[in-house]
C-alpha cells in the first residue's frame, strides 16, 4: 500500500490484506538499517486475526520517498503524519530498536490516539559507540558485519523464523546492503545510528505516554542490554497506565530469533485494554 505523506511516497505493507481503517490498527516501525520486513511473522499474523497492519518503510528506505530523517523526533513527526494521511484516529504502535525510540516519541505525541506502545529491542540513552559511529560512517559494509555479530545470540536462527533452510544472519545481510543501497544521497546507516545516539527526551516522553506499554527485551541482547532499558522501564512505571515486560532468551532481534515467543507477547498485550 503507498500513501502519500508530506509530499512524499510512503510504503506500508499490510499483511496481505487490504487496508481497512475501520478495524483496530498496528504500526510497526522498524530499526536501522532495517525496512518493513523484518516484521513479516508477526505483521503478517496479525492482518489475518481482526487487525489493520502497516508495517512502514521510514522516508528515504527502501520503497519509502523522501528524507531520511535524521533525528528520531523527526521520525516521530513522519508518523503522526502517515496516521493522518491514511485516516487513522487510534492506533497501536510497535518498534524494534531505533523504531522503538520513534514509537515512544510518536507515542507521546499522541496523546490517547495511542491505544498501546510496543518497545522492541529498546534502550534510553541508545548510545552508539564511537568506533561503530565511524565505522558506519566510513565503512558501512564492515559496520554492517559487526552489528549483525553482536546484536544476536545465535547465527543459526530457528527455521521458523522466515520458513525453513533460512540463513537468517545471511538474510540479515543482505537486507542491510539494500537498505543502504536505496538511498544514494544519504548514509541512512550512519544517520539512524546518530538519531539514536542523540536522542535525549526518552523519559519525558514517557512521561506523556498515555497507553499501557510493553517492553520486549532479550536476555543475551548486547547492542540494547536489559540494563540499558532500565531507567525507561522505570519512567513507564511511574505512570498510571499498565507497563509489561518480557525478557526472551535471545539478542537484539526478538522478532527473528525468538518469532512465536515475541509475536505471543506482543498479540496478548494488544488483546488487552
Amino acid at each position: 500500500m503507498e500513501l502519500l505523506v508530506n509530499g512524499a511516497t510512503t510504503y506500508c505493507y499490510t499483511g496481505g490484506k487490504p487496508f481497512d481503517a475501520t478495524k483496530p490498527t498496528v504500526v510497526f516501525i522498524h530499526g536501522v538499517l532495517n525496512d518493513h520486513s523484518v516484521w513479516i511473522l508477526q505483521s503478517r499474523y496479525l492482518a489475518h486475526h481482526g487487525y489493520n497492519v502497516l508495517a512502514v518503510d521510514l522516508p528515504g528506505h527502501c520503497r519509502s520517498g523522501g528524507e531520511a530523517p535524521s533525528s528520531v523526533e523527526e521520525a516521530a513527526d513522519f508518523i503522526v503524519a502517515l496516521l493522518d494521511a491514511a485516516g487513522i484516529e487510534k492506533t497501536a504502535l510497535v518498534g524494534h530498536s531505533w523504531g522503538s525510540l520513534i514509537a515512544l516519541e510518536a507515542a507521546s505525541r499522541l496523546g490517547t490516539r495511542a491505544t498501546h506502545l510496543v518497545l522492541v529491542g529498546t534502550a534510553y540513552p541508545m548510545k552508539v559507540s564511537p568506533a561503530l559511529l565511524e565505522t558506519s560512517l566510513n565503512e558501512p559494509d564492515k559496520a554492517l558485519t559487526m552489528i549483525n555479530v553482536f546484536s544476536r545470540s545465535t547465527l543459526a536462527a530457528p527455521p521458523s523464523a522466515l520458513g525453513p533452510g533460512t540463513w537468517v544472519y545471511g538474510s540479515s545481510m543482505a537486507l542491510g546492503r539494500r537498505v543502504l543501497a536505496s538511498n544514494a544521497a544519504v548514509n541512512v546507516f550512519h544517520r539512524g545510528f546518530s538519531a539514536c545516539n542523540n536522542y535525549a527526551h526518552g523519559e519525558e516522553a514517557m512521561a506523556q505516554v498515555q497507553c499501557p506499554v510493553l517492553f520486549v527485551l532479550g536476555a543475551q541482547d548486547q547492542m540494547t542490554t536489559p540494563k540499558a532499558a532500565q531507567p525507561l522501564l522505570a519512567a513507564a512505571r511511574q505512570r498510571a497506565a499498565r507497563t509489561e515486560l518480557a525478557t526472551l532468551p535471545v539478542g537484539h532481534h526478538q522478532m527473528t530469533e525468538a518469532p512465536e515467543q515475541t509475536l505471543s507477547a506482543m498479540r496478548q498485550f494488544l488483546a488487552s485494554t
